[in-house]
């Protein structure tokens, strides 16, 4: 592993990570397929927040959208807690909701 290449590039660019320690639900089109106290939020310079999820936590039978999650297998450093996590893309798909549970 190694600095990501965006780093690299602008090293003014910000991504600050942070664990929740609170409930964060998905569903699709209705259905439960996420909940997790272990979210941790991603915020990016001129992204939506992001909500990783631990597999561990995310149904993956049932309801299939192309292209709606994410994970990083080898990340970078910098971001090295994001491994074997989901994010969703719940800002480009309306059937996707994401609920925090305070």
């Amino acid at each position: 592993m190694s600095k990501s290449p965006g780093h690299r590039k602008w090293p003014t660019h910000k991504v600050k990570e942070q664990p929740l320690g609170e409930i964060v639900e998905v569903e699709v089109d209705g259905e439960l397929i996420a909940r997790s106290r272990g979210v941790i939020a991603l915020d990016e310079d001129e992204q939506p927040r992001r909500y990783y999820f631990p597999r561990s936590d995310v149904q993956m039978d049932g309801t299939t959208l192309k292209d709606a999650v994410w994970t990083y297998e080898e990340p970078y450093d910098e971001h090295r807690e994001l491994k074997d996590r989901l994010a969703f893309y719940d800002d480009q798909m309306r059937e996707i909701q994401i609920r925090r549970r305070l």
